[in-house]
């Protein structure tokens, strides 16, 4: 699957720019997540004995790797559909209850609210051992009656009894891996569905009556034209789900794609066509009354991930399986990738070798750059009173400051308490800055699709803001 459900934290992103420098046709990275590195921030007004409500669950199997995969999976060959008696998922799945019961708690636990399960391709997973996790998190945590409970599905690993047995178990959200409705572009990127395939899980997700759905699109796949990502929106568009993921191509190291092509060059789409397959993404699904509430993300009004918003929200959250990332008390805890160190990971976690906790302080820079770069990333953008009290009105006063000349530009907006956007011959008035006036900052966003287009370096410029910060201790003073 595509790097949908794993924290997005940490781009690589380019020095700080100058305005001058600009340049219209960067969009590499701009719609894709990465996997965390191990390091302790906080969201915003920390409190380490708030415990999560929401848990991500790593199901690693696949039938084969896509060329452009990177992620922490299992292979279990291409004819693999029926896993109910395949020992490697059996042990899995013992192995991930036996992580999730000997996981410590400090405080007690709040009835999960969402559960994502990732991977890998979680559809191939039987639903009865499906059934043994969400037990096995219920007794640990509690669960929600009304919960979100999220699973990626590929096509052509489930049929109607199997998706309807999901359902019974609680599973209400489906995130269909379409990728594509070209033949040609499935089977360039090594996805083990064709497109028959694609026609019927759509159908099978329907008539089941599974109400809260998304379709996951590639963009900038190798040889991808306009007219034919034209037609993958307008396809998905008239599945009627009620939410459609677009992600552009990752050109990973250590994959197919990896060896065979370099990003910008043919086959693959330049910097500009990606950019243009981004705004016609945007165009088309908001003119089908889509919103876009995050870079990459577009759903029904009601129809956000409540799962994700977790991560963009920068709040806590459990993972348990190989490879997964949790977010505990400030605290970001990698599991190991590979299958055996996972399985010592888990006999350590049991025997209480393992310390997922920390006694170091929070490094308020980290946990600054993380709320603002997480916070860009939504349409809602970034609430400066709340990132006020917890780092002070000087920093908040220098991220206004870079940002005004790309209010011009029309990358960034700045809006009101009310969310009405503030004119450009406003922000020159001395009212702009002040904290009890009705006109003040109250937002910070990106512009959609001009300024997404451009997040990276945008974000960037925060990251100097943030670097160069030197009065926070007396700021978190100030927030507490």
């Amino acid at each position: 699957m595509l790097k949908s459900t794993f924290t997005p934290i940490y781009w690589l992103l380019a020095p700080k720019p100058k305005p001058q420098k600009l340049s219209p046709n960067l969009i590499k990275n701009t719609f894709s997540n990465s996997t965390p590195h191990v390091r302790q921030n906080s969201s915003l007004k920390h409190n380490p004995t708030i415990t999560p409500t929401s848990a991500y669950i790593h199901l690693p199997f696949c039938r084969k790797r896509c060329h452009y995969c990177d992620f922490t999976i299992v292979a279990l060959g291409s004819a693999s559909t029926q896993t109910h008696d395949d020992p490697r998922v059996i042990n899995y799945i013992q192995l991930l209850c036996r992580e999730i019961n000997a996981t410590k708690m400090e405080e007690k636990p709040t009835p999960l609210q969402t559960v994502f399960f990732g991977g890998g391709t979680p559809s191939l997973v039987p639903p009865s051992m499906v059934s043994d996790v969400l037990e096995t998190l219920k007794m640990k945590f509690g669960l929600s009656e009304s919960a979100e409970i999220s699973m990626e599905m590929d096509p052509g690993t489930f049929d109607y009894k199997k998706m309807q047995e999901m359902m019974l178990l609680g599973v209400n959200r489906v995130s269909l891996g379409v990728q594509a409705f070209q033949e040609k572009l499935l089977k360039s990127c090594g996805r083990a569905h064709g497109l028959e395939e694609v026609h019927e899980a759509i159908d099978i997700v329907k008539k089941c009556g599974v109400e809260n759905w998304s379709i996951d699109l590639i963009a900038s796949l190798p040889h991808q034209t306009s007219d034919m990502w034209e037609e993958s929106l307008r396809l998905a568009i008239e599945a009627q789900p009620t939410h459609v993921s677009v992600y552009d191509l990752q050109i990973e190291q250590g994959t197919k794609f990896g060896k065979l092509y370099a990003p910008g060059e043919f086959p693959l789409p330049s910097e500009t066509q990606s950019a243009d397959f981004y705004k016609m993404a945007s165009k088309m699904l908001c003119d089908a009354n889509y919103n876009h509430y995050e870079i990459s993300s577009y759903c029904k009004n009601g129809y956000e991930c409540k799962h994700n918003f977790i991560y963009w929200k920068n709040k806590p959250f459990y993972a348990f399986g190989l490879g997964s990332t949790s977010f505990i008390g400030g605290l970001r805890f990698s599991r190991p990738k590979k299958m055996n160190e996972y399985t010592k990971f888990v006999q350590n976690l049991e025997n209480g070798l393992i310390n997922s906790s920390s006694d170091d302080n929070i490094n308020s820079k980290d946990t600054a750059t993380d709320v603002v770069m997480l916070s860009l990333r939504t349409a809602r953008g970034l609430d400066l009173k709340r990132f006020e009290e917890s780092f002070g009105s000087s920093l908040v006063l220098s991220l206004l400051e870079v940002y005004k000349p790309y209010v011009e530009s029309g990358h960034v907006v700045f809006l009101d308490e009310q969310r009405r956007t503030i004119r450009i011959d406003e922000i020159n008035n001395s009212l702009f800055y002040e904290t009890n006036s009705e006109r003040r900052v109250a937002y910070m966003r990106l512009s959609d699709p001009n300024g997404f287009l451009l997040s990276n370096e945008l974000i960037s410029l925060a990251f100097g803001v943030i670097d160069s910060w030197n009065d926070y201790p007396s700021a978190l003073q100030e927030a507490t």
